[in-house]
């Protein structure tokens, strides 16, 4: 029998689609949330050869040809579609669980804007969004006279109004957009899980025992359509920033940086209210006098600070490392090394390739004929690197996660982040060689600021940060 291979998804499908594999009796085991091994071998189809991506990688893999199958929200193929339309994807099944919606959204704390409103508006129309691709379709079928995209890797609903007009985002209901400070004002596309294929591979490929093992599990009726009005909430709006030349704003980071955040921001005497917040609340409150504070990912920071949206950022020295390489001009600078997080930025083989440095892994390149493939979360320290050890004809594979999945089968080399190395041991993989080490940074823009108070701010929040680095 022909080798077939999948893509599953991390993250918030995950639980959904094993239950399905389960009553399909593909026998997967190590399907969880607790999973330490990516690749996975099904009981019931002994050549079907599973690996688990994070779910924005898979419309990509399954479209390039590296996986026949895969599964992930429609909302990410779509992403993809719209701009490669000619991609060889397949949409084979809605199988009717991860709904949701993503609409075009905007700050409940302003009275929304109608869609002829946004038709007729001469200012620029500033869009945020995780998909910028959907985003920009969306602004061209409106037929907006002038707007911009802002890309990003999340929490897009902490954008408008002030760094942003609009959100495109996704929720699974109104109501959760309403809790996230977001009155939806068009919705764009109703998504779910589905079932997707190579085109080639549905083509060429008999899978249909696969696909039927699936069919016969899912319900005749389909999951409604989640539907989004415009309604008003009745409880009391999110309100916006309310700033002035004077005013520092500061971004801090979601996710697991936050503990470390939280620990310096207490040793400096800097009180923050409701951080980390337990109801997704991204501004929170301070008692640091004309300054305000929101919270987003890292990864969007320094481009944020360059754009002037922010005086001051907590982030890694990865983050920003790569986004100097890009723009090494950019106003976004270091400012203070806070020491925490600390993590090396490595280059990674599998354990089969007979290289142990640089060196000898570019002797073994020189010999291929085919394009060396680097997957990174970090793509332009990734294409530098290749540049600048001549890695030959290289192609750079933009991940989402779960790098180390990539090899040895998608890519030949990952440029990652490591705290241990357990993680890329575990994973039957080895460093050949290390780039930098990256910590926490506090982050700011380069240049002056005409008001003079707020310098004065902005230099004693610093000064505070310092003093409690130090003293550890």
């Amino acid at each position: 029998m022909v080798t077939v291979k999948i893509a599953l998804p991390k993250g918030y499908l995950l639980e959904a689609t094993a239950a399905l594999l389960r009553a399909a009796d593909w026998g997967l085991e190590g399907y969880n949330q607790s999973m330490r091994n990516y690749r996975l071998e099904s009981r019931r189809f002994p050549d079907l050869q599973a690996k688990v991506f994070n779910e924005r990688d898979i419309p990509v893999q399954v479209a390039v040809g590296n996986y026949d199958l895969g599964i992930c929200g429609l909302d990410w193929v779509e992403e993809l579609s719209v701009k490669f339309s000619s991609s060889a994807l397949v949409k084979l099944r809605n199988l009717g669980y991860g709904e949701g919606v993503v609409c075009i959204a905007a700050s409940r704390s302003q009275p929304a804007p109608t869609i002829e409103e946004l038709q007729v508006e001469t200012e620029l129309i500033r869009i945020a969004s995780e998909y910028p691709n959907l985003a920009e379709y969306l602004a061209l079928q409106l037929r907006l006279r002038r707007f911009s995209v802002f890309p990003l890797w999340g929490a897009a609903e902490a954008y408008p109004p002030e760094s942003a007009t609009l959100a495109l985002v996704s929720y699974p209901n109104e109501q959760e957009a309403l809790a996230c400070g977001l009155v939806p004002v068009n919705v764009l596309l109703n998504h779910s899980a589905y079932l997707i294929a190579n085109k080639n591979s549905w083509e060429q490929k008999d899978l249909s025992e696969i696909v039927e093992s699936i069919d016969v599990q899912l319900p005749v009726t389909k999951g409604s359509q989640v539907k989004m009005t415009t309604t008003a909430p009745t409880e009391k709006s999110y309100q916006p920033w309310q700033v002035d030349e004077d005013t520092v704003r500061i971004a801090l980071p979601d996710g697991h940086q936050q503990a470390h955040t939280v620990k310096l921001l207490d040793k400096a005497g800097i009180r923050v209210e409701d951080y980390p917040s337990e109801n997704g609340n991204r501004r929170p409150g301070t008692d640091l006098k004309g300054t305000v504070i929101k919270v987003i990912r890292p990864q969007d920071m320094p481009l944020q600070v360059a754009n002037r949206n922010f005086d001051l950022a907590i982030t890694g020295r990865d983050w920003l490392t790569d986004h100097l390489t890009i723009f090494p001009s950019s106003p976004a600078t270091e400012l203070l090394d806070l020491k925490s997080g600390r993590v090396k930025m490595v280059a990674v083989v599998s354990q089969n390739v007979p290289a142990d440095d640089i060196y000898s892994l570019r002797q073994l390149v020189a010999k291929q004929t085919i394009p060396f493939r680097v997957a990174s979360e970090y793509v332009n320290i990734a294409d530098k690197y290749a540049r600048d050890n001549h890695l030959g004809m290289y192609k750079v594979v933009p991940t989402w996660g779960a790098t180390e999945v990539f090899l040895p089968e998608d890519a030949d080399l990952l440029i990652e982040n490591t705290e241990t190395g357990r993680t890329i041991a575990r994973h039957n993989l080895k460093i050949i060689d290390t780039l930098f080490e990256s910590t926490g940074c506090l982050i700011g823009g380069k240049g002056e600021t005409s008001s003079p108070v707020k310098r004065e701010r902005i230099e004693s929040i610093v000064e505070k940060l310092r003093a409690a680095v130090e003293g550890e």
